[in-house]
């Protein structure tokens, strides 16, 4: 006897039912678990999300948020960047459950576990929803990599590995050293 299986397609709606404490994401009707980051992701996480955020709230230019925020591109699809920047002309985007559509800028920090999901699946997610500016942070190799959106594609902005800066297209005027985010 032959027996089909048929893999539940999952929902934002069914995401919201789940009832434990384990962080998830949904990646195109896949319900995938996202593990709890190693302290040296978390360490970069707070170094960057606080240089981003006293320059974002100094400038009045709009909101700074980290994971867990769950951000809803479509039913379908629902992630949890660590570090998200919507700018005030899109603040209408920013609910009280969730972002329900793209921010202007991401971050994902790059663990060794997650690269193929960081640098591929969710930078071609984030590509096809018109984030207009990504960050992929490698602690291990103490570099970023900043990607902005020129005719619907990502292009490298700028780079910079254990020394230098790197700035963001969309938060104007923003520049960030890289030994500030990887000390600690």
């Amino acid at each position: 006897m032959n027996t089909l299986t048929i893999q539940k397609k999952y929902t934002y709606n069914d995401y919201l039912l789940i009832e434990d404490e384990k962080r998830y994401e949904v990646m195109k009707g896949e319900l995938i678990m996202v593990p709890a980051p190693f302290t040296i992701h978390q360490r970069v996480q707070i170094n960057l999300a606080v240089i981003l955020s006293n320059f974002v709230r100094e400038k009045k230019l709009g909101k700074i948020l980290v994971a867990p925020t769950d951000v809803v591109f479509a039913e379908d699809v629902v992630v949890q960047p660590d570090i998200l920047f919507i700018s005030n002309k899109r603040s209408d985007i920013i609910k009280e459950a969730a972002i329900m559509g793209s921010p202007d800028l991401i971050v994902e920090i790059v663990s060794p576990s997650s690269a193929s999901y960081d640098t591929i699946e969710k930078r071609d997610v984030y590509e096809k929803y018109g984030v207009k500016e990504y960050w992929l942070v490698f602690p291990q190799e103490k570099a970023v990599e900043v990607l902005v959106i020129e005719n619907g594609i990502y292009k490298e902005f700028c780079k910079a590995r254990k020394t230098g800066i790197v700035k963001s297209k969309i938060i104007e005027g923003s520049t960030v050293e890289i030994k500030e985010i990887f000390e600690g």
